[in-house]
Protein backbone atom coordinates (compact mmCIF):
# COMPACT_ATOMS: atom_id res chain seq x y z
CA UNK A 1 0.00 0.00 0.00
CA UNK A 2 1.48 2.89 -1.36
CA UNK A 3 0.48 5.53 2.04
CA UNK A 4 1.36 2.47 5.00
CA UNK A 5 4.73 3.70 5.42
CA UNK A 6 3.18 7.52 5.55
CA UNK A 7 0.48 5.97 8.04
CA UNK A 8 2.71 4.12 10.59
CA UNK A 9 5.12 7.22 10.46
CA UNK A 10 2.46 9.59 11.92
CA UNK A 11 1.51 6.43 14.25
CA UNK A 12 4.98 6.55 15.46
CA UNK A 13 4.67 10.16 16.04
CA UNK A 14 1.55 9.90 17.91
CA UNK A 15 2.84 7.11 20.37
CA UNK A 16 5.80 9.27 21.13
CA UNK A 17 3.51 11.52 23.08
CA UNK A 18 4.50 14.49 21.18
CA UNK A 19 0.71 15.88 19.80
CA UNK A 20 -0.36 15.74 24.00
CA UNK A 21 0.81 18.35 25.04
CA UNK A 22 -1.39 21.97 25.43
CA UNK A 23 1.55 23.87 24.42
CA UNK A 24 1.76 21.82 21.06
CA UNK A 25 -1.31 21.72 19.92
CA UNK A 26 -1.44 25.80 20.27
CA UNK A 27 1.07 25.97 17.86
CA UNK A 28 0.13 24.01 15.60
CA UNK A 29 -2.93 26.11 15.55
CA UNK A 30 -1.44 29.23 15.84
CA UNK A 31 0.45 27.91 12.50
CA UNK A 32 -2.76 27.42 10.66
CA UNK A 33 -3.93 30.95 11.46
CA UNK A 34 -1.18 32.30 10.01
CA UNK A 35 -1.39 29.75 6.77
CA UNK A 36 -4.96 31.66 6.68
CA UNK A 37 -3.25 35.13 7.32
CA UNK A 38 -0.49 34.99 4.76
CA UNK A 39 -1.61 32.36 2.08
CA UNK A 40 -4.95 34.96 2.04
CA UNK A 41 -5.08 36.30 -1.51
CA UNK A 42 -3.99 32.98 -2.93
CA UNK A 43 -7.00 31.43 -1.12
CA UNK A 44 -8.91 33.87 -3.15
CA UNK A 45 -7.63 33.15 -6.59
CA UNK A 46 -7.69 29.44 -5.92
CA UNK A 47 -11.38 29.55 -5.37
CA UNK A 48 -11.91 31.90 -7.66
CA UNK A 49 -10.47 29.78 -10.14
CA UNK A 50 -12.34 26.47 -9.31
CA UNK A 51 -15.55 28.14 -8.46
CA UNK A 52 -16.13 31.31 -10.31
CA UNK A 53 -16.48 32.66 -6.29
CA UNK A 54 -16.51 35.85 -5.25
CA UNK A 55 -14.33 37.51 -2.93
CA UNK A 56 -16.79 38.55 -0.49
CA UNK A 57 -18.15 34.82 -0.39
CA UNK A 58 -14.59 33.28 -0.43
CA UNK A 59 -13.43 35.48 2.87
CA UNK A 60 -16.66 34.92 4.30
CA UNK A 61 -16.97 31.36 3.56
CA UNK A 62 -13.74 29.85 3.51
CA UNK A 63 -11.00 32.08 5.60
CA UNK A 64 -13.65 34.04 8.17
CA UNK A 65 -15.67 30.76 9.60
CA UNK A 66 -12.54 29.08 9.95
CA UNK A 67 -11.28 31.67 11.54
CA UNK A 68 -13.90 32.18 14.13
CA UNK A 69 -13.57 28.12 14.58
CA UNK A 70 -9.73 28.59 15.46
CA UNK A 71 -10.28 31.46 17.72
CA UNK A 72 -13.34 29.60 19.27
CA UNK A 73 -10.53 26.90 19.97
CA UNK A 74 -7.81 28.77 21.22
CA UNK A 75 -9.90 31.14 23.25
CA UNK A 76 -11.17 27.26 25.22
CA UNK A 77 -8.95 24.67 24.57
CA UNK A 78 -7.26 25.21 27.98
CA UNK A 79 -10.62 24.64 29.58
CA UNK A 80 -11.33 21.81 27.63
CA UNK A 81 -8.70 19.52 28.26
CA UNK A 82 -9.08 19.57 31.63
CA UNK A 83 -10.19 16.70 32.98
CA UNK A 84 -14.58 16.06 33.95
CA UNK A 85 -15.27 15.64 37.68
CA UNK A 86 -18.51 13.63 38.00
CA UNK A 87 -20.68 12.91 40.91
CA UNK A 88 -19.91 9.48 43.11
CA UNK A 89 -21.81 7.64 44.94
CA UNK A 90 -21.32 7.24 48.92
CA UNK A 91 -18.93 4.25 48.90
CA UNK A 92 -16.75 6.39 45.71
CA UNK A 93 -16.55 9.43 48.41
CA UNK A 94 -12.66 9.01 49.09
CA UNK A 95 -12.17 8.36 45.22
CA UNK A 96 -11.62 10.53 42.22
CA UNK A 97 -14.11 9.67 39.35
CA UNK A 98 -13.45 11.57 36.25
CA UNK A 99 -13.55 11.84 32.38
CA UNK A 100 -10.14 11.99 30.64
CA UNK A 101 -10.30 13.75 27.00
CA UNK A 102 -7.96 11.41 25.11
CA UNK A 103 -7.04 12.03 21.35
CA UNK A 104 -7.80 8.83 19.31
CA UNK A 105 -4.68 8.70 17.57
CA UNK A 106 -3.97 8.86 13.99
CA UNK A 107 -6.81 10.55 12.12
CA UNK A 108 -7.99 10.98 8.39
CA UNK A 109 -10.00 13.85 6.67
CA UNK A 110 -11.69 13.74 3.68
CA UNK A 111 -12.81 16.91 2.15
CA UNK A 112 -15.36 18.30 -0.51
CA UNK A 113 -14.38 20.25 -3.28
CA UNK A 114 -17.44 23.31 -2.22
CA UNK A 115 -15.78 24.98 -0.21
CA UNK A 116 -12.08 23.21 -0.40
CA UNK A 117 -10.81 25.44 2.48
CA UNK A 118 -13.24 25.53 5.42
CA UNK A 119 -14.56 22.20 5.16
CA UNK A 120 -10.95 20.75 5.46
CA UNK A 121 -9.99 23.23 8.16
CA UNK A 122 -12.66 23.35 10.05
CA UNK A 123 -11.93 19.25 11.42
CA UNK A 124 -8.52 19.82 11.22
CA UNK A 125 -8.91 22.31 13.93
CA UNK A 126 -10.61 20.00 16.23
CA UNK A 127 -8.23 17.30 15.71
CA UNK A 128 -5.09 19.26 16.50
CA UNK A 129 -7.07 20.39 19.61
CA UNK A 130 -7.72 16.84 20.61
CA UNK A 131 -4.46 15.66 20.03
CA UNK A 132 -4.46 13.91 17.02
CA UNK A 133 -1.83 13.74 14.40
CA UNK A 134 -3.63 13.87 10.58
CA UNK A 135 -3.87 13.11 7.31
CA UNK A 136 -5.53 15.34 5.35
CA UNK A 137 -6.91 14.37 1.97
CA UNK A 138 -8.55 17.36 0.16
CA UNK A 139 -10.88 16.95 -2.97
CA UNK A 140 -9.23 16.67 -6.63
CA UNK A 141 -12.54 17.84 -8.15
CA UNK A 142 -11.39 21.83 -6.60
CA UNK A 143 -7.86 21.19 -8.25
CA UNK A 144 -6.22 24.75 -8.05
CA UNK A 145 -7.12 24.52 -4.23
CA UNK A 146 -5.85 21.40 -3.24
CA UNK A 147 -2.11 22.39 -5.22
CA UNK A 148 -2.40 25.69 -2.71
CA UNK A 149 -3.20 23.08 0.06
CA UNK A 150 -0.31 20.17 -0.64
CA UNK A 151 1.85 22.90 -1.89
CA UNK A 152 1.82 25.54 1.23
CA UNK A 153 -0.15 23.47 4.44
CA UNK A 154 2.96 21.61 5.45
CA UNK A 155 5.45 24.79 5.64
CA UNK A 156 3.15 25.76 8.36
CA UNK A 157 2.63 21.74 10.62
CA UNK A 158 4.88 19.60 12.10
CA UNK A 159 5.75 17.22 9.21
CA UNK A 160 5.69 14.21 11.67
CA UNK A 161 2.13 14.51 12.62
CA UNK A 162 0.60 16.01 10.01
CA UNK A 163 0.07 15.41 5.99
CA UNK A 164 -1.57 15.73 2.81
CA UNK A 165 -2.43 13.19 0.40
CA UNK A 166 -3.42 14.51 -3.18
CA UNK A 167 -5.32 12.11 -5.99
CA UNK A 168 -8.64 10.79 -7.06
CA UNK A 169 -10.56 7.87 -6.02
CA UNK A 170 -7.91 5.56 -7.11
CA UNK A 171 -5.84 7.13 -3.89
CA UNK A 172 -8.35 7.52 -1.98
CA UNK A 173 -9.02 3.69 -2.41
CA UNK A 174 -5.80 3.07 -1.57
CA UNK A 175 -5.97 5.21 1.76
CA UNK A 176 -8.80 3.81 3.34
CA UNK A 177 -7.16 0.50 2.97
CA UNK A 178 -5.08 1.64 6.19
CA UNK A 179 -6.19 1.39 9.28
CA UNK A 180 -7.09 4.96 11.04
CA UNK A 181 -8.13 5.33 14.41
CA UNK A 182 -10.88 8.40 12.94
CA UNK A 183 -12.14 9.24 9.85
CA UNK A 184 -14.00 12.63 9.05
CA UNK A 185 -15.71 12.35 5.59
CA UNK A 186 -17.63 15.55 4.21
CA UNK A 187 -19.23 14.37 0.83
CA UNK A 188 -22.54 12.87 -0.48
CA UNK A 189 -24.42 9.44 0.56
CA UNK A 190 -23.19 7.42 -1.58
CA UNK A 191 -19.72 8.29 -1.31
CA UNK A 192 -20.25 8.70 2.57
CA UNK A 193 -21.43 4.50 2.65
CA UNK A 194 -18.13 3.26 0.44
CA UNK A 195 -15.65 5.29 3.23
CA UNK A 196 -18.08 3.58 6.26
CA UNK A 197 -17.59 0.04 4.89
CA UNK A 198 -13.78 0.86 4.51
CA UNK A 199 -14.04 2.21 8.19
CA UNK A 200 -16.21 -0.79 9.01
CA UNK A 201 -13.15 -3.48 8.18
CA UNK A 202 -10.87 -1.91 11.04
CA UNK A 203 -13.83 -0.89 13.17
CA UNK A 204 -13.06 2.43 12.95
CA UNK A 205 -14.98 5.18 14.29
CA UNK A 206 -16.71 7.82 11.76
CA UNK A 207 -17.87 11.48 11.12
CA UNK A 208 -20.12 11.23 7.79
CA UNK A 209 -21.33 14.75 7.40
CA UNK A 210 -23.57 13.87 4.00
CA UNK A 211 -26.32 16.07 1.90
CA UNK A 212 -29.54 15.88 1.55
CA UNK A 213 -32.76 17.94 -0.36
CA UNK A 214 -32.91 20.53 2.59
CA UNK A 215 -36.76 21.64 2.17
CA UNK A 216 -37.97 25.05 2.88
CA UNK A 217 -41.84 25.27 3.96
CA UNK A 218 -42.59 29.47 3.71
CA UNK A 219 -46.31 29.56 4.85
CA UNK A 220 -49.14 31.90 4.09
CA UNK A 221 -48.16 34.41 6.67
CA UNK A 222 -44.46 36.07 5.75
CA UNK A 223 -43.15 38.73 4.79
CA UNK A 224 -42.90 37.91 1.04
CA UNK A 225 -40.04 40.29 0.02
CA UNK A 226 -37.66 39.12 3.37
CA UNK A 227 -38.44 35.46 2.46
CA UNK A 228 -37.36 35.98 -1.30
CA UNK A 229 -34.10 37.90 -0.24
CA UNK A 230 -32.83 35.26 2.85
CA UNK A 231 -33.54 32.15 0.17
CA UNK A 232 -32.39 33.61 -2.95
CA UNK A 233 -29.34 34.52 -0.95
CA UNK A 234 -29.07 31.09 0.58
CA UNK A 235 -29.68 29.03 -2.39
CA UNK A 236 -27.60 31.09 -4.85
CA UNK A 237 -24.39 31.42 -2.50
CA UNK A 238 -21.58 29.60 -4.15
CA UNK A 239 -23.90 29.08 -7.17
CA UNK A 240 -26.06 26.79 -5.05
CA UNK A 241 -23.16 24.48 -4.80
CA UNK A 242 -23.58 24.62 -1.02
CA UNK A 243 -24.81 21.45 1.08
CA UNK A 244 -27.16 23.08 3.60
CA UNK A 245 -29.06 25.43 1.02
CA UNK A 246 -32.50 25.25 0.52
CA UNK A 247 -33.01 22.62 -1.41
CA UNK A 248 -36.55 22.88 -2.46
CA UNK A 249 -39.61 25.61 -1.55
CA UNK A 250 -42.76 23.84 -0.20
CA UNK A 251 -45.67 26.53 -0.09
CA UNK A 252 -49.82 27.55 -1.27
CA UNK A 253 -50.28 27.91 -5.10
CA UNK A 254 -51.24 31.81 -3.86
CA UNK A 255 -48.07 32.16 -1.82
CA UNK A 256 -46.01 30.80 -4.97
CA UNK A 257 -47.77 33.48 -6.70
CA UNK A 258 -46.80 35.95 -4.15
CA UNK A 259 -43.23 34.76 -4.16
CA UNK A 260 -42.09 34.33 -7.86
CA UNK A 261 -41.96 38.09 -8.34
CA UNK A 262 -40.33 38.41 -4.93
CA UNK A 263 -37.90 35.88 -6.04
CA UNK A 264 -37.23 37.62 -9.64
CA UNK A 265 -36.62 41.18 -8.19
CA UNK A 266 -34.60 40.30 -5.32
CA UNK A 267 -31.87 37.63 -7.77
CA UNK A 268 -32.35 41.26 -9.94
CA UNK A 269 -31.24 42.86 -7.02
CA UNK A 270 -28.04 40.55 -5.96
CA UNK A 271 -27.00 40.13 -9.68
CA UNK A 272 -28.29 42.56 -11.90
CA UNK A 273 -30.37 41.88 -15.04
CA UNK A 274 -27.56 39.49 -16.50
CA UNK A 275 -26.33 37.35 -13.77
CA UNK A 276 -23.75 36.13 -16.09
CA UNK A 277 -21.85 39.36 -15.83
CA UNK A 278 -21.99 39.78 -12.09
CA UNK A 279 -19.18 39.20 -10.46
CA UNK A 280 -21.22 37.73 -6.92
CA UNK A 281 -22.22 35.02 -9.16
CA UNK A 282 -20.06 31.69 -9.37
CA UNK A 283 -20.08 28.57 -11.84
CA UNK A 284 -20.28 25.15 -11.54
CA UNK A 285 -16.78 23.65 -10.62
CA UNK A 286 -16.49 20.68 -13.34
CA UNK A 287 -17.98 19.75 -16.83
CA UNK A 288 -19.30 16.77 -14.73
CA UNK A 289 -21.13 18.65 -12.16
CA UNK A 290 -22.28 21.28 -14.80
CA UNK A 291 -24.19 18.71 -17.15
CA UNK A 292 -25.86 16.52 -13.81
CA UNK A 293 -27.26 20.13 -13.33
CA UNK A 294 -27.99 20.95 -16.51
CA UNK A 295 -30.40 17.36 -16.58
CA UNK A 296 -32.89 18.79 -13.74
CA UNK A 297 -33.67 22.09 -15.69
CA UNK A 298 -36.16 19.58 -16.99
CA UNK A 299 -38.57 19.85 -14.30
CA UNK A 300 -41.68 21.80 -13.69
CA UNK A 301 -41.44 25.35 -15.91
CA UNK A 302 -38.82 27.66 -15.90
CA UNK A 303 -40.27 30.59 -14.47
CA UNK A 304 -37.26 32.31 -13.81
CA UNK A 305 -33.64 32.04 -15.20
CA UNK A 306 -32.73 28.63 -16.99
CA UNK A 307 -29.75 29.93 -19.06
CA UNK A 308 -26.95 28.19 -19.46
CA UNK A 309 -23.03 28.23 -21.05
CA UNK A 310 -21.56 24.91 -21.04
CA UNK A 311 -18.19 27.12 -21.85
CA UNK A 312 -18.36 28.65 -18.92
CA UNK A 313 -19.67 26.14 -16.59
CA UNK A 314 -22.55 28.79 -16.08
CA UNK A 315 -25.94 27.93 -15.15
CA UNK A 316 -28.38 31.27 -14.15
CA UNK A 317 -29.67 31.23 -10.78
CA UNK A 318 -33.41 29.14 -11.67
CA UNK A 319 -36.29 28.74 -10.49
CA UNK A 320 -38.56 26.10 -11.64
CA UNK A 321 -42.37 26.39 -10.69
CA UNK A 322 -45.16 24.17 -10.26
CA UNK A 323 -42.36 21.06 -9.84
CA UNK A 324 -43.98 17.37 -9.22
CA UNK A 325 -42.17 14.90 -6.65
CA UNK A 326 -41.44 12.91 -9.62
CA UNK A 327 -39.58 15.17 -11.62
CA UNK A 328 -35.77 14.84 -11.61
CA UNK A 329 -35.12 17.86 -9.54
CA UNK A 330 -36.58 16.03 -6.77
CA UNK A 331 -35.06 12.77 -6.52
CA UNK A 332 -31.17 14.13 -5.78
CA UNK A 333 -29.66 16.67 -4.12
CA UNK A 334 -29.37 19.61 -6.87
CA UNK A 335 -26.26 21.11 -5.65
CA UNK A 336 -26.60 23.65 -7.82
CA UNK A 337 -28.46 27.29 -8.74
CA UNK A 338 -31.78 25.79 -9.02
CA UNK A 339 -34.71 26.11 -7.01
CA UNK A 340 -37.90 24.07 -7.23
CA UNK A 341 -41.37 25.36 -5.53
CA UNK A 342 -43.53 22.63 -4.30
CA UNK A 343 -47.15 22.92 -4.14
CA UNK A 344 -48.96 21.99 -0.64
CA UNK A 345 -52.12 22.91 0.43
CA UNK A 346 -51.09 23.62 4.03
CA UNK A 347 -48.10 23.33 6.67
CA UNK A 348 -49.94 20.17 7.30
CA UNK A 349 -49.52 18.45 4.33
CA UNK A 350 -45.77 20.57 4.34
CA UNK A 351 -44.61 18.46 7.28
CA UNK A 352 -46.14 15.12 5.86
CA UNK A 353 -43.64 15.92 2.71
CA UNK A 354 -40.87 16.41 4.76
CA UNK A 355 -40.99 13.22 6.78
CA UNK A 356 -41.88 10.71 4.29
CA UNK A 357 -38.65 11.51 2.85
CA UNK A 358 -34.92 10.86 4.06
CA UNK A 359 -34.07 13.36 6.86
CA UNK A 360 -31.98 15.97 5.79
CA UNK A 361 -29.06 17.95 6.53
CA UNK A 362 -31.75 21.34 7.77
CA UNK A 363 -34.62 22.13 7.46
CA UNK A 364 -36.08 26.22 7.30
CA UNK A 365 -39.23 27.64 7.91
CA UNK A 366 -40.74 30.84 7.04
CA UNK A 367 -43.97 32.58 9.15
CA UNK A 368 -44.88 35.84 10.61
CA UNK A 369 -46.17 33.61 13.23
CA UNK A 370 -43.65 31.97 15.38
CA UNK A 371 -46.03 28.82 16.14
CA UNK A 372 -45.85 27.86 12.83
CA UNK A 373 -41.92 27.73 13.08
CA UNK A 374 -42.38 25.87 16.33
CA UNK A 375 -44.59 23.40 14.68
CA UNK A 376 -42.27 22.68 12.10
CA UNK A 377 -39.34 22.66 14.27
CA UNK A 378 -41.40 19.89 16.55
CA UNK A 379 -42.51 17.87 14.31
CA UNK A 380 -39.60 17.48 11.80
CA UNK A 381 -36.24 15.82 12.43
CA UNK A 382 -33.57 16.91 11.13
CA UNK A 383 -29.11 17.74 10.87
CA UNK A 384 -30.35 21.13 12.01
CA UNK A 385 -33.14 24.17 12.25
CA UNK A 386 -33.22 28.00 11.04
CA UNK A 387 -36.79 29.58 11.29
CA UNK A 388 -37.12 32.65 9.36
CA UNK A 389 -33.69 32.50 7.39
CA UNK A 390 -30.93 30.77 5.33
CA UNK A 391 -27.82 29.33 6.12
CA UNK A 392 -27.23 31.09 9.69
CA UNK A 393 -26.90 28.45 12.03
CA UNK A 394 -23.87 27.09 10.64
CA UNK A 395 -21.97 30.32 11.67
CA UNK A 396 -22.81 29.89 14.90
CA UNK A 397 -19.63 27.86 16.60
CA UNK A 398 -21.81 27.27 19.39
CA UNK A 399 -24.31 25.43 17.86
CA UNK A 400 -23.42 21.83 16.99
CA UNK A 401 -23.38 20.87 13.19
CA UNK A 402 -24.15 17.38 11.59
CA UNK A 403 -26.67 15.22 9.59
CA UNK A 404 -28.92 12.62 11.03
CA UNK A 405 -30.25 9.22 9.08
CA UNK A 406 -29.25 9.80 5.55
CA UNK A 407 -27.80 13.30 5.69
CA UNK A 408 -24.82 11.72 8.48
CA UNK A 409 -23.90 11.00 11.75
CA UNK A 410 -21.94 12.68 14.30
CA UNK A 411 -21.33 16.52 14.77
CA UNK A 412 -18.61 19.05 14.88
CA UNK A 413 -17.86 23.03 15.15
CA UNK A 414 -16.55 24.65 18.41
CA UNK A 415 -16.53 22.63 21.67
CA UNK A 416 -18.29 19.34 19.75
CA UNK A 417 -15.07 19.76 16.93
CA UNK A 418 -12.75 18.79 20.17
CA UNK A 419 -15.32 16.52 21.46
CA UNK A 420 -16.10 14.30 18.00
CA UNK A 421 -11.92 13.94 17.96
CA UNK A 422 -11.62 12.99 21.41
CA UNK A 423 -12.06 9.86 23.01
CA UNK A 424 -14.17 10.24 26.71
CA UNK A 425 -12.13 7.63 29.23
CA UNK A 426 -14.11 7.35 32.21
CA UNK A 427 -11.40 7.18 35.02
CA UNK A 428 -11.74 5.84 38.78
CA UNK A 429 -8.71 5.99 41.23
CA UNK A 430 -8.41 4.16 44.37
CA UNK A 431 -6.49 3.90 47.48
CA UNK A 432 -4.25 1.40 48.21
CA UNK A 433 -5.65 1.53 51.39
CA UNK A 434 -9.41 1.68 53.63
CA UNK A 435 -9.22 -2.02 52.85
CA UNK A 436 -12.09 -3.08 55.10
CA UNK A 437 -14.60 -0.59 53.32
CA UNK A 438 -14.29 -2.73 50.58
CA UNK A 439 -14.87 -6.05 52.89
CA UNK A 440 -19.09 -5.79 52.19
CA UNK A 441 -18.44 -6.96 48.58
CA UNK A 442 -16.08 -9.67 49.07
CA UNK A 443 -17.53 -13.32 49.43
CA UNK A 444 -18.94 -14.81 51.65
CA UNK A 445 -22.00 -13.03 50.44
CA UNK A 446 -25.17 -12.21 52.68
CA UNK A 447 -28.19 -10.07 53.08
CA UNK A 448 -26.31 -8.24 55.34
CA UNK A 449 -23.71 -6.94 52.83
CA UNK A 450 -25.75 -6.43 50.35
CA UNK A 451 -27.74 -4.09 52.49
CA UNK A 452 -24.40 -1.94 53.19
CA UNK A 453 -23.75 -1.69 49.33
CA UNK A 454 -27.12 -1.02 48.27
CA UNK A 455 -26.54 1.93 50.83
CA UNK A 456 -24.07 3.24 49.85
CA UNK A 457 -23.86 2.79 46.24
CA UNK A 458 -27.83 3.80 45.43
CA UNK A 459 -28.94 6.43 42.96
CA UNK A 460 -32.00 8.01 44.50
CA UNK A 461 -34.54 9.62 42.63
CA UNK A 462 -35.29 13.40 43.81
CA UNK A 463 -39.00 12.33 45.15
CA UNK A 464 -37.00 9.99 47.47
CA UNK A 465 -37.47 6.74 45.60
CA UNK A 466 -34.55 4.54 45.28
CA UNK A 467 -34.33 2.60 42.07
CA UNK A 468 -32.43 -0.92 42.33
Amino acid sequence: NPFEGLVSHLRASWLSGKTRPMEYRIAQLEALGRFLDEKKQQILEATASDLGKAPFEAELSEILLSKNELHETLNNLSHWMKDEQVDRTLAMQLDSAFIRKDPYGVVLIIAPWNYPIQLFLVPLIGAIAAGNCVIIKPSEVSKNTERLVAEALPGYLDKDCFAVVTGGVPETTRLLENKFDYIFFTGSPPVGRIVMMAAAKHLTPVTLELGGKNPCYVSDTCDVTNVARRVVWGRFFNAGQTCIAPDYLLCTVEMQDKLLPALRKAIDDFYGPNPRESPDFGRIVSDKQFQRVQRLLGSGRVAIGGQTDEAERYIAPTVLADVLPSDPAMQEEIFGPILPIIIIANMDEAIDFINSRERPLAVYAFSSNDKVVNQVLERTSSGGFCGNDTLMHVTLTSLPFGGIGNSGMGIHHGKFSFDTFSHHRGCLKRSMGREPLNGPRYPPYSQQKFGVIRATSKVALKNGCTLL
